[in-house]
C-alpha cells in the first residue's frame, strides 16, 4: 500500500473522479509515469497503446463523437508530441473536447541542449506556444502544486460549451514524479453556462420563420454541434414545429433519421444540385448547430446574403450579416426547445409545407437509385455498390466512421446510419487515415459494432491500428475499398489538368491477403463479389471480433462529389470516368 502519492496519481485519481474510461497515446521515458499511475490505482481508466500518436488522437476523436464522453491523451516529448499536431488539429477544428498529458523533459535540462527540449528556451521549439495556437487552452505545469487547479481548470476549457476543443497540459518528468501531500478532492470542474438569447430576438426569429412557412417554407441545416449537445430530439420537435425539411452537414449525417420523409440529404459540396435547389428556394433557412462552411454550404453563401436565416449556435456563421439574420446563442438543445414551443404554443403555429408520410426527399443527381430488387447482385464491385451492401446489413446500434477522399463522399452519399447508431467523418482538417483510430475510438465508448470505411492511400497511412483493435478484440470491421491510388488526388488530375500523366496509381498490393498474414486470427479476405461481401460480414458479426475485408475497385470511379461532376459536364471531358455500375 503505497503512502506516498506523485502528482501522477493525482491526476489519475482526478480522472477516474471525472468518470474518464480510457487514455489514449504512446508511450515513452517522459510519459511513463503517467502509465505507472494507471496500473497502480485501484480504480480508473484503462491505459490504451496506440502504433502512432496522431491514430491515439483519432482514437480520441471518435471515442467522443460516439458517446460525448471526456477523452484522454497522453504522449511523450518530442516526436511524439509533434505526432499529435494534426490529431489535435483536427479535435480543434471540428470542435470536439480532450484533455492533453504531454510529457516533457525534466526541468533541471531546461535550455541545457536536453534530448527533445520544447522549452522555448536557448533556441529550442517553444511547445507551449505551438500547442497554445492548435488547441483550446495549453499550460506547461512547472509547479506540482499547481496541478490541483491546473487540471481542473483544463477539463473546464475543454468543455467550454461556446468552443469546445482540446485542452494541453504539458507535465515535465520531474513535474510529474514529484510527491504531493494530501490533498482534498477536486469537485466537478467549473464549466461557463450560457444563458438563452433575449425574448425579444426569439420573437424576431418566430416572426420571420412564421411568415417565411405561409410562403415557400423553412428548410433546416443540421451541424456537428447538434450531436455534440446529444440534441437530436430538440432538432426533431423544432423540424416538426417549423413543417420544415432537412439537410444535414457532411459530419452531421446522424443528427436527423435519414429515413424521415422530411430528411433532403446532405448539404454542401458533396451533396446534391437537388438538396441546394431545396435550399435557395425555401423562404428562410434555419442553420442549427453549423457555422456553415464551405464543405456544407459552398454555392448558398451569397444567396443567402440578403434571405431570412436564424442562426442557432453560439459561434457567428460564415455569412454577411444582414437585417433578416438573427442569431439565438444560448444552449443549442435549449434554444431548439424554447423555439419549438413559442412557434407551436404561441398562436397561430407555423403552417405545415409537409404532411405526415409524404416523401419530399429529391432523388441523389447524377447517382443511380437501387434497382428494384435490391442488391441481389454478385458481379463486380464498385465502391457505391459495396457501400450500400455494406450498409444494408449493418446492425442496429452500430457506427459508421468514414476517412476521405472518394471512399468519404461515397460513404456519405450511399450508407445509411443504422437504427439507433452513430456516423463519423472528419471534416475539420480531413486528415487521410483518422477513420482507423477513430473507429477504435468508437468500438471502445459503445462496445457495439463498428464500421470503417477507408481507401488504400488511408491505409498505408494509419492502417497499422488493425493491431490495436485485434489486441483487444474490439468489434471493428474494417472495409478497404482498394483502387491502387489516392483515387481524388487521381480524379483531380484526370479533371483539372491534362489527364496524360499520373503521381497517383500505384503498382496492386494484396491487402487482404496480407493482413491476413500478419496479423493472425484475424478475419482478413479480399471480396470480388457483393455475395463474398456479405458472407464476410455476416462472419463478423457473429464472432464479435475484428474483421478486414479489401474491395477491389477502379481508380477511375467518380465519386458523388458534385465540384468534380459539374466541371466534367461543363468542359465535356471525353475521358470516360465511371459513374458506378447499378447491379442488375
Amino acid at each position: 500500500m503505497r503512502n506516498q502519492f506523485r502528482v501522477v496519481d493525482f491526476i489519475v485519481d482526478f480522472l477516474r473522479r471525472q468518470d474518464v474510461g480510457h487514455v489514449f497515446g504512446v508511450g515513452g521515458a517522459n510519459i511513463e509515469d503517467l502509465y505507472d499511475a494507471i496500473q497502480h490505482a485501484e480504480s480508473g481508466p484503462l491505459g490504451v497503446v496506440a502504433k502512432h500518436e496522431f491514430s491515439a488522437a483519432t482514437m480520441a476523436d471518435g471515442y467522443h463523437r460516439a458517446s460525448q464522453r471526456v477523452p484522454v491523451i497522453a504522449a511523450t516529448s518530442g516526436a511524439g508530441a509533434m505526432n499529435l499536431v494534426p490529431g489535435i488539429a483536427e479535435l480543434r477544428a471540428s470542435y470536439v473536447p480532450a484533455l492533453v498529458l504531454i510529457g516533457q523533459p525534466p526541468t533541471s535540462l531546461d535550455g541545457h541542449g536536453s534530448f527533445q527540449e520544447t522549452s522555448g528556451l536557448a533556441g529550442s521549439i517553444d511547445a507551449e506556444r505551438l500547442f497554445g495556437e492548435i488547441a483550446v487552452h495549453c499550460v506547461r505545469v512547472e509547479d506540482p502544486q499547481s496541478i490541483t487547479e491546473s487540471l481542473p481548470r483544463a477539463l473546464a476549457a475543454a468543455l467550454d460549451p461556446a468552443a469546445p476543443g482540446p485542452a494541453v497540459l504539458l507535465l515535465p518528468k520531474d513535474v510529474q514524479q514529484a510527491l504531493l501531500p494530501a490533498w482534498d478532492a477536486p469537485g466537478p470542474p467549473e464549466i461557463a453556462v450560457r444563458e438563452l438569447s433575449s425574448a425579444a430576438e426569439r420573437e424576431r426569429a418566430v416572426a420571420l420563420l412564421r411568415s417565411a412557412g405561409e410562403r415557400q417554407g423553412v428548410v433546416v441545416v443540421a451541424g456537428e454541434a447538434v450531436a455534440r449537445a446529444d440534441a437530436r430530439p430538440q432538432l426533431a420537435r423544432l423540424v416538426e414545429a417549423l413543417g420544415a425539411r432537412v439537410a444535414v452537414a457532411p459530419d452531421a449525417k446522424d443528427v436527423f433519421d435519414d429515413r424521415d420523409p422530411r430528411h433532403l440529404g446532405i448539404a454542401g459540396v458533396i451533396g446534391t444540385a437537388d438538396v441546394q435547389e431545396a435550399l435557395e428556394q425555401a423562404s428562410a433557412v434555419v442553420l442549427a448547430g453549423t457555422r456553415l462552411p464551405q464543405m456544407a454550404g459552398a454555392g448558398l453563401h451569397d444567396h443567402l446574403k440578403g434571405s431570412p436565416v436564424v442562426c442557432l449556435d453560439p459561434r457567428p456563421p460564415f455569412l454577411e450579416p444582414h437585417e433578416d439574420l438573427v442569431r439565438l446563442t444560448g444552449p443549442l438543445g435549449e434554444e431548439m426547445a424554447v423555439l419549438a414551443q413559442e412557434l407551436t404554443g404561441g398562436g397561430a403555429g407555423a403552417p405545415a409545407s409537409v404532411t405526415p408520410g409524404q416523401d419530399v426527399r429529391p432523388p441523389a443527381a447524377g447517382i443511380a437509385p437501387p434497382p428494384p430488387g435490391g442488391l441481389a447482385h454478385s458481379g463486380p464491385l464498385d465502391m457505391r455498390t459495396a457501400a450500400s451492401v455494406v450498409g444494408a446489413v449493418l446492425p442496429e446500434g452500430a457506427t459508421v466512421v468514414s476517412d476521405a477522399g472518394n471512399t468519404g463522399a461515397t460513404v456519405i452519399h450511399h450508407v445509411g446510419v443504422p437504427v439507433g447508431g452513430r456516423f463519423i467523418v472528419a471534416m475539420g482538417m480531413g486528415g487521410m487515415g483518422h477513420s482507423f483510430g477513430a473507429g477504435i475510438g468508437a468500438a471502445f465508448a459503445t462496445g457495439r459494432r463498428t464500421c470503417v470505411f477507408a481507401g488504400d492511400g488511408a491505409f498505408f497511412m494509419h492502417g497499422m491500428e488493425v493491431h490495436t483493435a485485434v489486441e483487444h478484440r474490439l468489434p471493428v470491421t474494417f472495409v478497404i475499398f482498394n483502387n491502387n491510388s489516392h483515387g481524388m488526388c487521381h480524379t483531380r488530375e484526370q479533371l483539372f489538368f491534362s489527364g496524360d500523366y499520373t503521381y497517383n496509381l500505384f503498382r496492386p498490393a494484396r491487402i487482404g491477403e496480407g493482413a491476413a498474414a500478419m496479423f493472425p486470427g484475424l478475419d482478413a479476405v479480399t471480396a470480388t463479389t457483393a455475395d463474398e461481401l456479405r458472407a464476410a460480414l455476416a462472419r463478423a458479426e457473429t464472432t464479435g471480433s475484428p474483421a478486414l475485408i479489401c474491395v477491389e475497385t477502379d481508380p477511375t470511379e467518380m465519386p458523388p462529389f458534385r465540384p468534380f461532376q459539374q466541371h466534367a459536364m461543363a468542359v465535356g471531358k471525353s475521358r470516360p470516368i465511371n459513374q458506378g455500375v447499378v447491379p442488375g
